[in-house]
């Protein structure tokens, strides 16, 4: 194969003078290391963390966009809180993309590096959102014969994210587990991994339609929080399955200390189980996710054995170590089309994904939607 002298990258760069800049980049292609492979990218999917480095604390409501094709630009105010809370990325082009897939097509010379080529693979290496990506070959996934890149494009964040919540939860001692935002990509891979492993789920949705979609692939318990008896509900499910811990993705408002009183009235329930510093066993939430940037809120009416904080993917890998973390990949590829199938609501070129209004679609992080980018599309 032929390769071209130059490919074009997304660039995030916040500015100085409070101007967020979404734009695409022409580069030119890398020299490869031994032990490095450059992919031709041909899916990636948009993530709400992607979207953290895109958009930052920009006000995407003012977004803006001009040119076309290639040319597109992208362009957001910034507030002067929002620069402050910025002020380690002013002025640098930050290229975007957690992970994708596509195929290898240079290789370095040793031999790890030259057996990937021709290969299709998966990786989170960050920049994916352009048309190639050097990576060292230790950090691609290899499909199997059968599996596309599409199939690939999300093989890390959301199935290694499901996967290491259960990880964690038989590390710290907890037998069943609560989840927000149930209904997402990543919540029906959970409800399909603990289907398997055997392990009790609690499902907090938003919306009845979400609700009946995780019913109708075998969830079991499932509570809808715009429902009026929500806290009863989600007592009596806690109460039937055990869960002490808690894995949140909306992160503002009350929700986390809601689930921390329905651990607590589930307890009380237990004959004699009664003690003024409220229940014995810990009750944990952890925090993944923003889906809500508004301040969370506890209002502590659940004893002293309970935590709050953050849970982020890649500190949880570097905890398990390396024999966990390759054990849930070689998992992620022997159920690529089944347990961890995701599924896209929108392909969209380079772009596009620039381009305003389909800005605004994907950054509604509509449960139930995802977006798929194609780097290789439109050219």
């Amino acid at each position: 194969m032929t390769l071209p002298s130059t490919y074009l990258q997304m660039l995030s760069t916040v500015t100085g003078d409070g101007t967020l800049r979404l734009e695409l980049a022409e580069k030119l292609i890398p020299k490869l290391a031994p032990y490095q492979v450059l992919v031709q990218v041909e899916a990636s999917p948009i993530n709400p963390s992607d979207q953290g480095v895109m958009f930052g604390w920009a006000s995407m409501g003012d977004a803006s966009s001009t040119g076309s094709g290639r040319n597109t630009v992208l362009t957001a105010p910034v507030s002067p809180e929002g620069l402050k809370i910025m002020k380690g990325r002013i002025d640098q082009a930050l290229p975007v993309g957690n992970e994708g897939a596509g195929k290898v097509v240079a290789a370095g010379q040793l031999e790890r590096a030259q057996n990937l080529l021709g290969k299709t693979v998966a990786a989170m290496g960050g920049g994916m959102y352009g048309q190639y990506r050097r990576l060292d070959a230790a950090a691609c996934l290899p499909l199997l014969p059968g599996q596309t890149a599409k199939d690939g494009a999300s093989s890390f964040v959301n199935p290694l994210t499901a996967l290491s919540m259960v990880e964690t939860m038989r590390m710290e001692g907890h037998s069943a587990l609560v989840h927000t935002a149930a209904a997402s990509n990543l919540g029906q891979m959970l409800v399909r991994i603990c289907q398997s492993d055997g392990v009790e789920l609690v499902n907090i949705v938003r919306k009845k339609a979400q609700a009946e979609l995780l019913r109708s692939i075998g969830a079991k318990y499932v509570v809808d929080s715009s429902d009026g008896q929500f806290l009863d509900h989600l007592t009596d499910a806690i109460h039937d399955t055990g869960a002490t811990l808690a894995f949140d993705a909306i992160g503002g408002g009350k929700l986390a200390s809601d689930i921390l009183a329905a651990m607590e009235r589930a307890a009380a329930r237990t004959p004699g189980a009664y003690s003024i510093y409220g229940s014995v066993k810990h009750k944990q939430v952890y925090v993944y996710g923003s889906l809500s940037p508004s301040p969370t809120i506890l209002h502590r009416s659940y004893g002293m054995a309970w935590g709050v904080g953050g849970w982020l993917l890649p500190n949880f890998m570097a905890r398990a170590g390396e024999e966990v973390t390759q054990r849930l990949r070689a998992r992620v590829v022997r159920e690529l089309k089944t347990t961890f199938a995701s599924h896209y609501t929108d392909e969209i070129s380079l772009s596009e994904a620039l381009n305003v209004d389909v800005v605004r679609r994907y950054g509604a992080k509509a449960t139930g939607e995802k977006f798929l980018i194609c780097p290789q599309k439109g050219l």
